[in-house]
């Protein structure tokens, strides 16, 4: 846990326009300025990167990685260079819980592996490179976006501990139960050996 050092009220303002920041929904932002449609009518109706590269437009899906990202990233390093590492990290943690209920879709969603992601980066690099690695290795073993995000949040804390980053193991694994609970269907279509693999079209996408 970071030392608390900023003014309650200052942390509550914080909390409040991160987590604005983060329920932006970028996804939905590009699919309809690009003639996509509605990601929410969409393969899973996700908002989320992976669902939007179930429209066949890479260029949208890495636009929606990037910005979802982002939002966690920027959250945190403006919280850190306006007020502090304990306003820092209430910024991530609202800006990821954001992104999962937002305010405008009527608190209806992502999952939050992008947010997730830029956060642990701007919070603490060498951890969130070395969680990314981990996507990216399960993914390619997998070819599973719900395998590579489960896999990569699992592994947050031993990268926590191996970087010596401790001052953030509360966070992580409140963001990590988040991200598990987030992907419980797709977790019982694991196991039922029916999750779609990464980049399946709109038409046989199930996730």
């Amino acid at each position: 846990m970071p030392e608390f050092v900023t003014d309650q009220s200052l942390m509550i303002v914080t909390a409040v326009l991160a987590y604005l920041l983060g329920s932006i929904p970028f996804g939905i932002v590009i699919t309809r300025a690009m003639g996509l449609g509605d990601l929410r009518q969409i393969g899973s109706g996700n908002i989320g990167a992976t669902n939007v590269l179930r429209t066949g437009n890479k260029g949208a899906a890495l636009a929606t990685l990037l910005l979802d990202a982002a939002k966690g990233g920027i959250a945190v390093l403006i919280a850190r260079a306006a007020l502090a590492e304990d306003a820092a990290q209430l910024a991530g943690l609202a800006a990821f819980i954001g992104h999962l209920f937002p305010v405008w879709l009527g608190f209806k969603g992502g999952k939050g592996v992008a947010t997730f992601l830029g956060t642990l980066i701007a919070l603490a690099w060498p951890v969130g490179l070395a969680v990314c690695g981990t996507w990216a290795v399960a993914a390619l073993i997998s070819r599973t976006s719900s395998v590579a995000a489960l896999a990569a949040a699992a592994s947050t804390a031993g990268w926590l501990f191996y970087f010596q980053e401790g001052r953030m193991l509360f966070l992580v694994v409140f963001l990590t139960i988040l991200v598990y609970i987030r992907h419980a269907a797709n977790l019982r279509r694991i196991k039922a050996g029916t999750e779609p693999r990464i980049g399946q079209k709109r038409s046989d996408a199930q996730a």
